[in-house]
């Protein structure tokens, strides 16, 4: 409509260049957006997995399920935060930085090990060792954002072990 408008009052139209340049421009969130949908997903991924740990408490084997389900919903909330904050085609590409290979694909084999586990081979204690593993490795991704973070780790567990 806007386009019969323009070409009724004689004005030229914009090059292709121009809409492409609006839509990206439309598409974009501001900083503040941005920050509002970081903390949001990552509260619900946490709460998510605060409420994991009530389900078990459940007395069957279906606590356990759950519990697995909810703690993987969780961490992958929480995880998707992150392209909030830097955008989605750019954190896609720090995930696969030669630094973060191996812990990104560690935490996505792990993420759907756990789900594996938790609904169709419905076992738990599979499950549990899993979501451990969620937990190691999503710890050690998110420091490889934090300079020198990982070799401090690292010493301090080998000389704890030593």
């Amino acid at each position: 409509m806007d386009k019969l408008k323009r070409v009724l009052r004689g004005e030229e139209e914009e090059d292709e260049e121009d809409i492409i340049t609006k839509v990206y421009n439309g598409s974009t969130l501001s900083w503040s957006t941005r920050l509002k949908g970081f903390i949001g997903c990552f509260v619900i991924g946490c709460t998510m997995s605060i409420l994991s740990t009530l389900m078990l408490l459940l007395p069957s084997k279906k606590g356990l399920q759950i519990f697995a389900l909810f703690y993987t919903i969780g961490n992958l909330a929480a995880f998707g935060s992150t392209f909030f904050l830097m955008g989605p085609v750019r954190q896609l590409k720090n995930m696969f930085k030669p630094t973060r290979i191996i812990a990104t694909i560690l935490v996505i084999l792990l993420l759907g090990l756990t789900l594996c586990a938790a609904l169709w081979w419905k076992n738990s204690g599979l499950a549990i060792i899993f979501c451990i593993g969620q937990f190691l490795a999503l710890t050690w991704y998110s420091l490889s954002y934090i300079p020198y973070a990982r070799d401090a780790v690292t010493k301090c567990c080998t000389s704890c072990v030593a």
